[in-house]
């Protein structure tokens, strides 16, 4: 979806503010959830944060292992969502050494597909994200197109499952207001926030943290509050930042 809205922040993206023309500002945005608000407060919308567990890092042949989902309304935690996955294939042990799910632990637990509308209805509405979201939305299609998913995954009634919808991205907020610090590990990010982390790298104890990360880092005065802005200086930030990786690679 694309909108156009006044910023009602009255700011350009950079977060300083320019009085006397707010009027004239304009936010063109892309990538919004069509059936919520784009000149709503952003926080005040329902956000899923997405976190997965899995047999490995390249999302074409690995396998999702658990899936933790909460929901976020309002700067708080409503809603709290984990399934175990049995991947169909072995659990190598440098991911066993990472999340702690063996084969044993998955052993009797559903295969995707068996529970993908459990995890579609969990995320309805909501405007979908992840920490990290290239990782997670990369596994989640997959598994989506292995499930018989893919046709319809343009005009799908779920947000996260449509290609034209940006997935919100802590890390992307923690990269541009944590930029002298050296780490941007969720773990890291948390504790600087003063958010607890115990049960790292399990799925819905990540996402929890990902999620009170976001609603701090937003409380920045840098971070649009408007749905249509945040999400159009999100996708300016995530730009400069590939652009700065693509440099110092090469």
């Amino acid at each position: 979806m694309r909108a156009v809205i006044p910023d009602s922040c009255g700011c350009f993206p950079s977060g300083k503010h320019y009085p006397g023309i707010a009027h004239l500002l304009r936010t063109v945005a892309r990538g919004l959830v069509a059936e919520l608000l784009a000149d709503a407060p952003w926080i005040d919308l329902p956000v899923a944060l997405i976190d997965l567990e899995t047999t490995g890092r390249d999302a074409s042949v690995d396998r999702i292992v658990e899936v933790g989902i909460v929901i976020g309304q309002g700067g708080v935690v409503i809603r709290r969502a984990n399934w175990l996955i049995n991947p169909g294939i072995p659990i190598p042990d440098e991911a066993r050494a990472v999340h702690g799910i063996s084969d044993d632990d998955v052993r009797n637990e559903p295969r995707f597909e068996a529970v993908a509308h459990e995890i579609a209805a969990a995320l309805e509405g909501s405007i979908p994200a992840a920490y990290n979201a290239s990782f997670d939305r990369a596994f989640l299609v997959n598994e989506l197109v292995r499930a018989g998913y893919a046709p319809a995954l343009d005009a799908a009634p779920i947000p996260a499952f449509r290609r034209e919808v940006v997935w919100v991205d802590p890390l992307v907020w923690a990269r541009e207001l944590q930029r002298e610090e050296r780490s941007k590990a969720l773990g890291d990010v948390a504790a600087r926030l003063g958010v607890a982390l115990e049960n790292a790298h399990r799925a819905s104890d990540d996402a929890e943290a990902a999620l009170k990360v976001l609603y701090l880092l937003a409380a920045d005065a840098r971070v649009p509050k408007i749905h249509a802005a945040f999400v159009q200086e999100q996708r300016r930030l995530s730009q400069i930042q590939s652009d700065e990786r693509r440099f110092w690679k090469s």
